[in-house]
C-alpha cells in the first residue's frame, strides 16, 4: 500500500505479496490440527543445519506443553504450531528455538518466550471466537508475533522504531508472503492513527502508562494488551495490563508481572 503522506511512518511499497494470486481474499492456512488435539506425529529433525528442515515435531511438542499449561484458545495454538519460531532466531540459536525462553534479536531487543506470546494472543482474542478485525502491533521485532497475528486477524499494522529490526523482520517474514501483515518504521508511542481504528493494540515494550493515543487509536468494543510498569513501589517491575473500551468507557484488569523492554520514543 502507499503512504499518502510521507514522514516518519514509512510503508514498504510492494511487501508483502499477496499468498495466492488465484484468490486475493484468502487467508493464510491453518495447519492440519483438529481442535483440541496438540500434537502431531513425530518426525525427523535437524535444526542446527539451518532453516528449511522439517521443524515439525518440535513445534507440535511447544504446543502441547502451552496446552498443559492452561492455553485452551485452538486459533492461538493452530498458529503457534504453524508459525515456524526458528526462522526468526539467530542460526547459533535455532536449537533453543522452541524453548520457553526468550532469545536476543539484535540491538538489545529480545523475541519474547512462546508462553508469553500465547498468553496475551488469547487474551488478545478472549470473547471473540473468530478472526479479530485490524490490529496494531507496537514493537515488531522480528516479526515473528505479526507472523502469528497474520493468522488470527483479518488485518496487521506492525511498528518498529529500530530500522536494523524493521528491516530483519521484513527479511524473516518475505518467504510467507502474508498479503494482511502491514510493517510500519516509525515511533510507535502515537501509534498509527491512519489505520484506526484498531479492533486490538499489542504492545512488545512496557512503559509508566498506557500511552494515551493507543487508548484514542482503539474502537469501542476493542481491546489493548500491554505491559505496564508495576508502580512507584515495584521500581523495575512490569504487569500485564488488558485494557477493553467500553460504550461505558475504560475497563482496566492488571494481570500477572512480566518483563519485556522498556518502551522508548523516536527511531534509531
Amino acid at each position: 500500500m502507499t503512504q499518502r503522506n510521507p514522514g516518519s511512518v514509512k510503508l514498504r511499497p510492494g511487501f508483502p505479496a499477496r499468498l495466492d494470486t488465484r484468490n486475493p481474499s484468502a487467508t493464510p492456512a491453518w495447519p492440519a490440527i483438529a481442535p483440541g488435539q496438540t500434537t502431531a506425529p513425530r518426525q525427523t529433525m535437524n535444526l542446527a543445519h539451518g532453516v528449511g528442515l522439517d521443524s515439525s515435531a518440535v513445534r507440535q511438542s511447544m504446543v502441547s506443553k502451552l496446552a498443559q499449561q492452561g492455553m485452551t484458545d485452538a486459533a492461538v495454538l493452530q498458529a503457534m504450531g504453524s508459525i515456524e519460531r526458528h526462522r526468526f532466531v539467530d542460526t547459533a540459536l535455532v536449537n533453543q528455538a522452541y524453548e520457553d525462553t526468550s532469545l536476543p534479536i539484535g540491538l538489545g531487543q529480545t523475541i519474547s518466550k512462546p508462553g508469553v506470546v500465547c498468553r496475551m494472543l488469547g487474551l488478545l482474542r478472549q470473547g471473540h471466537p473468530g478472526r479479530l478485525g485490524r490490529v496494531l502491533e507496537i514493537g515488531t521485532g522480528c516479526g515473528y508475533q505479526a507472523a502469528l497475528l497474520s493468522q488470527l486477524c483479518s488485518e496487521v499494522y506492525s511498528m518498529e522504531r529500530l530500522r536494523g529490526l524493521h528491516d530483519k523482520a521484513r527479511d524473516n517474514l518475505r518467504h510467507l508472503r502474508l498479503v494482511n501483515v502491514h510493517l510500519l518504521f516509525g515511533d510507535g508511542m502515537p501509534g498509527y492513527a491512519k489505520g484506526a481504528p484498531y479492533a486490538g493494540i499489542i504492545a512488545a515494550a512496557g512503559g509508566e502508562a498506557v500511552p494515551q493515543a493507543w487508548i484514542d487509536q482503539l474502537a469501542v468494543g476493542g481491546r489493548l494488551v500491554a505491559p505496564v510498569s508495576a508502580g512507584a513501589t515495584s521500581v523495575g517491575k512490569q504487569v500485564l495490563m488488558v485494557l477493553d473500551k467500553t460504550p461505558q468507557g475504560i475497563q482496566q484488569k492488571v494481570m500477572e508481572g512480566v518483563f519485556f523492554v522498556p518502551l522508548k520514543s523516536g527511531i534509531a
